[in-house]
């Protein structure tokens, strides 16, 4: 080496070490703190909303042996009813994906109120459905406001929607990862990366607020639902997740059609909507006093199952129980998501399943794929409900999970659940 080239060399290291160190512009953008600060906002929202649904659950979790369930369920109803009717329509989950896809990601913050108050109180009296809905419109909503103020338009308004939209179900799933996914699958029932744009946003808030989330609510990290696995994966177990699959999805279909009757038959009666709602909690009652492992949207109902031993005859009626409860729950007019119901029939399907032929791989194998496959046949979100499942259930094995949960949706049927993942419903009105 010359002389030349060996101080030229020297000065080039020289020059590389007192340069500045240059971090990635991306991180200090006016959009990360955004994202962040939402997510933190979110945290704090979902948070306080799940220590007052424990708080209220705790209280009337003692009323379960005998017929008070009922007066308490049926008067939440009646009380659930009036604030609908007196005071806010609260919104739903078809309205929100409306909004999203054909309104530019536009969300009210007016309805929140009435929302948080109708949704805990359901919740927390018992229905079967969950939080997830009722944080995925408020974040969202919030989302939107902060969209708002801060003049965004197009795209970078949406995806700020979005991002709210994840927050939610994070906080109320406990997995980041899935829980973002979730909300930019759920938009649409065929084109889950349509608003990809939204996908680092949705990352960002939704990490932020898990963190800020665990700290309120005191959780731990650990997995939602405990299952023991002692099974060493096989090739074969591809095979059974497709079998699951199928399984998952006639029950899949059973439950939509549930739902879609229970919905045509409430309109058909043209009740006044506290009239509807107090009926609703009077059925509702009925069923969780008689059989009070269905009662509650299954947090803790779905560990006690697991927990549980029984016969195929019982697993039978539990499922058939939880369905027409979520269903009726939903389509009455109480708020609540119904994606953690479903997961307790998933299991329950997976359960009864494994009963009826003992012989067939593992029962932690059949659970988490009939799980998997009965949400992803009614919501269509095959990609994050493989997250959630696994995440969720603290089980490793992802691959027969995907075949069980890409079974469901491809098997599910023409017409979603949610009507606005087709195309825009016009019955619905701008939230």
């Amino acid at each position: 080496m010359t002389e030349f080239s060996r101080r030229r060399k020297w000065i080039g290291l020289r020059n590389q070490i007192n340069a500045p160190l240059k971090l990635n512009p991306f991180v200090f953008t006016k959009q990360f703190f955004m994202w962040a600060s939402l997510g933190i906002v979110g945290g704090i929202v979902a948070g306080l909303y799940w220590l007052l649904i424990n708080l209220l659950m705790k209280f009337f979790g003692q009323f379960s042996a005998g017929w008070e369930v009922i007066l308490i369920m049926g008067g939440g109803g009646l009380i659930i009813g009036l604030i609908i009717h007196f005071v806010s329509e609260p919104g739903e989950m078809d309205l929100v994906v409306n909004n999203v896809r054909f309104n530019g990601g536009r969300l009210e913050t007016r309805h929140n109120p009435s929302m948080i108050v109708t949704s805990a109180l359901g919740i927390g009296v018992g229905s079967s459905a969950g939080p997830e809905a009722p944080m995925v419109q408020v974040i969202g909503s919030i989302g939107s406001w902060m969209a708002k103020k801060l003049h965004l338009k197009g795209e970078d308004y949406r995806s700020m929607t979005i991002a709210g939209m994840a927050t939610g179900f994070t906080s109320m799933f406990g997995a980041p990862l899935g829980g973002s996914l979730f909300a930019l699958e759920i938009m649409h029932h065929k084109h889950v990366v349509e608003y990809y744009q939204a996908l680092i946003p949705a990352f960002v808030a939704s990490g932020t607020s898990y963190i800020i989330y665990i700290i309120i609510s005191k959780l731990s990290l650990a997995p939602v639902w405990f299952i023991n696995v002692h099974h060493t994966p096989q090739v074969l177990d591809f095979f059974w997740g497709m079998f699951y699959g199928v399984i998952g999805a006639l029950i899949g279909w059973g439950t939509i059609w549930v739902f879609k009757n229970f919905k045509k038959g409430f309109k058909k009666m043209h009740l006044p909507i506290y009239i509807q709602t107090t009926l609703a909690g009077v059925l509702l009652g009925i069923l969780g006093w008689k059989l009070p492992i269905t009662r509650f949207f299954s947090h803790y109902q779905l560990q006690d199952l697991l927990a549980g031993t029984f016969a195929i005859k019982a697993l039978i009626i539990i499922i058939v129980i939880k369905i027409i409860s979520m269903s009726l729950t939903v389509t009455s007019g109480w708020r609540g998501g119904f994606i953690i119901p479903l997961f307790f029939i998933g299991a329950a399907t997976g359960m009864l399943t494994y009963q009826i032929h003992p012989g067939m791989q593992s029962l932690a194998l059949a659970i988490v794929c009939c799980m998997a496959a009965v949400n992803s046949c009614v919501t269509r979100t095959p990609i994050s409900t493989i997250l959630l499942v696994a995440t969720m259930t603290g089980y490793s094995q992802f691959i027969p999970i995907m075949f069980a949960s890409l079974t469901g949706f491809f098997l599910a049927p023409k017409s979603p659940l949610i009507s606005a993942q087709v195309g825009k419903d016009k019955n619905l009105l701008k939230a």
